[in-house]
């Protein structure tokens, strides 16, 4: 292995992070697409093995970006640990068995759903999360509030999650690598009125947790199949501290960066890539 050939990756690997800590978004939403469609524009060598490759290595990178924001977010208090347990006892079990599928799925299909996907994913942040919660709460054991380390007060009603979508989520994220944080933030803000910091926070700890079990998964069927060097360790060794860096630079910057305009933003590429995916099935 070559192993200066990825170095562009570290500081790729910070800005994705960095973008995926304000966002919600999983960081393997954006690794993903640079793996499948910009590496082949580089050189014959920088190409991946397969997109079932690029998937697992794109969750890797994930987990360690995420447990880096995980550590930014709980140094602010932000995160409420009261309303995980309905949504990982759902997207854990999906999450895995999207990951087994994957392997068996042909590749070609994996790309197009990939590719439509995006466009699912660009028109729910264009339509938005929803608006800051100001409604006034009654005295309830339901009521959770969290208080962050500069004193904002934050309060909303206890959240089930929704089985379905969330189960579906898992699905994709261990299929295609996308899913679990898309369907996590809608359902925080809008359904259950939490404040965007709060939803942006808990949502981290959520995919984290979901995607460590879906990435291992991944990574111990390549190993499994291919040996110790399916895994491209010349890549994660970049683009693994490079999330580690980002996953702090994101919940600094929480608040400071328009959430509408970031959202807007991020749809407009998701729906390039999607174009992009859908255009390399047509063509291969």
């Amino acid at each position: 292995m070559d192993f200066t050939l990825y170095w562009f990756m570290f500081p790729v690997g910070m800005m994705v992070a960095t973008t995926a800590m304000l966002s919600g978004i999983g960081g393997a939403a954006f690794f993903t697409p640079i793996f499948l469609l910009i590496f082949p524009l580089l050189g014959p060598e920088y190409p991946l093995a397969s997109p079932v490759t690029a998937i697992a290595v794109a969750l890797l990178t994930e987990t360690f970006g995420f447990s880096s924001g995980f550590i930014g977010y709980y140094r602010k208090r932000l995160i409420d640990f009261g309303l995980i347990k309905s949504f990982l006892i759902v997207s854990i079990p999906a999450g895995i068995v999207g990951t087994l599928m994957a392997h068996y799925v042909n590749t070609q299909l994996i790309l197009l759903f990939y590719g439509l996907l995006m466009f699912i994913v660009a028109y729910v942040l264009i339509k938005g999360h929803g608006g800051e919660v100001t409604e006034d709460f009654d005295a309830s054991d339901d009521l959770r509030k969290v208080v962050d380390t500069e004193g904002n007060v934050y309060q909303h009603m206890m959240y089930q999650a929704k089985k379905i979508p969330t189960a579906v989520g898992g699905l994709l994220t261990g299929l295609v690598s996308v899913g679990i944080g898309e369907v996590v933030m809608p359902q925080l803000v809008k359904d259950g009125k939490v404040a965007v910091p709060v939803a942006a926070a808990t949502s981290v700890l959520i995919v984290i947790i979901t995607v460590i079990c879906a990435s291992f998964t991944h990574i111990a069927t390549l190993i499994n199949q291919g040996g110790i060097n399916a895994v491209p360790w010349n890549l994660v060794c970049y683009s693994i501290p490079g999330v580690l860096i980002g996953g702090q630079i994101g919940p600094r910057l929480q608040g400071k960066v328009p959430q509408r305009v970031m959202e807007r933003t991020i749809a407009i590429i998701f729906s390039i890539i999607g174009v992009a995916m859908i255009f390399m099935v047509a063509k291969g």
